[in-house]
């Protein structure tokens, strides 16, 4: 079975090494792809570890974890990236994730900003 983040590699060959290693990715897209997975599994420490500290809501973990197991994830889908290379120390990720909530097939548009700080990329927000 293919990676839940769409990459064409197992599990245990994608998204698990992240989420084992703190999130110590070399692109702001495989950053975004591991969250992904995160979010499917339910996975509320990476989702944490994995957002920066400026805008990292603490205190929605739990409601986070529990929307997380409360629909069924269909699938993501990486539609731009901008920077966010190894090289870089900021970039952007354009995605869109689906997923079925209340009988009906719903989709995340987002435009997410990631940082890099001291070789490690985080989840940052929304890209203004």
């Amino acid at each position: 079975m293919n990676c839940y983040c769409g990459n064409n590699k197992t599990y245990q060959n994608c998204c698990e090494i992240y989420h084992k290693n703190g999130g110590k990715t070399k692109t702001a897209e495989q950053l975004m792809r591991s969250r992904y997975s995160a979010f499917v599994l339910a996975n509320g420490d990476y989702l944490m570890l994995s957002h920066h500290p400026s805008t990292r809501p603490i205190k929605e973990k739990k409601d986070i974890v529990s929307w997380a197991k409360s629909v069924q994830w269909i699938k993501l889908e990486v539609l731009e990236t901008s920077k966010g290379n190894e090289t870089d120390s900021d970039g952007t990720v354009t995605f869109n994730a689906y997923f079925y909530e209340r009988g009906k097939v719903e989709v995340i548009h987002e435009k997410s900003a990631f940082l890099k700080e001291n070789n490690q990329w985080t989840y940052l927000g929304l890209s203004k």
